[in-house]
Parts: C-alpha cells; sequence; structure tokens
C-alpha cells in the first residue's frame, strides 16, 4: 500500500520531517518494486538500502532528543531497537525464501503502519516537547 506524506504528519522539526519524507518515499519504492514484480537483484538492494538510512534516522533523532533533553528518550530508543529488528528479520525472510514478492508485500504493510503510527503518535511527541521550551 503506498502512503502520502502529508502535513498532519510534520513534527514541527525540519531535519526529522525531510528524513520521515524520505522514509515514505523508500517505502512506496518498496511497495511499487513488490506490485510490479521488480527482480530481486533491485529488491535487494533497496531493503539494504531503507535498513541503512533507517538506523541513519535513528541515530539523528535520538542525538536531536538527547540534545533536548527529552524525557521520551528511553522509550524511543526501544522502539527503534524494535523496528530495526523487525526489519532485519524482514530482510532474512525475503533472501530465504528466494525472493517471494508476497513477502515485500507484507513487509510493506508492516513499515507502513509502524510509520504512520510512529511518526503520528510517538514523534509528534518530539516537536511538541521541542516547541514548548
Amino acid at each position: 500500500m503506498a502512503i502520502e506524506w502529508t502535513s498532519n504528519l510534520s513534527v514541527g522539526v525540519g531535519s526529522i520531517d525531510q528524513q520521515h519524507q524520505k522514509l515514505f518515499d523508500m517505502a512506496n519504492q518498496l511497495f511499487e518494486a513488490g506490485k510490479n514484480n521488480k527482480s530481486k537483484e533491485f529488491i535487494s538492494p533497496l531493503l539494504g538500502f531503507l535498513d541503512d538510512y533507517t538506523k541513519k534516522h535513528f541515530k539523528d533523532e535520538e542525538s536531536y532528543m538527547l540534545s533536548i533533553n527529552y524525557p521520551g528518550f528511553e522509550g524511543q530508543k526501544k522502539m527503534h531497537a524494535d523496528f530495526i529488528g523487525a526489519l532485519a528479520k524482514l530482510k532474512k525472510e525475503y533472501e530465504e525464501s528466494g525472493g517471494n514478492i508476497i513477502v515485500i508485500l507484507n513487509a510493506n504493510q508492516m513499515v507502513v503502519d509502524w510509520l504512520l503510527k510512529h511518526i503520528s503518535v510517538e514523534d509528534k511527541k518530539i516537536g511538541v516537547f521541542a516547541n514548548s521550551r
């Protein structure tokens, strides 16, 4: 399922919002690749890039939270670690399946659900806290 970035998902912190938009773009590319039966040679690097970019984003977001003494830092850090674990499991399932496109379509749903829920609930709290200081 493709997802669209909308202004109501804005956290209100420019660098975080830009990275979230990039994550949405990558999730959409992954969905389109699966839907259009793109080859394993295309999807595997895309999954790798999504994994690397997610880790970079989480590191940047966590650094920002520490810089503003965000009280929800530990909870966010745990959620980030859980997602990285789920993404690693997904990559492994895809590779072990021999590049089964169904795995990618199911994976996309997990990524979309997590992004929408995490940004609209958890990451919004960072923006509220930052803007209240």
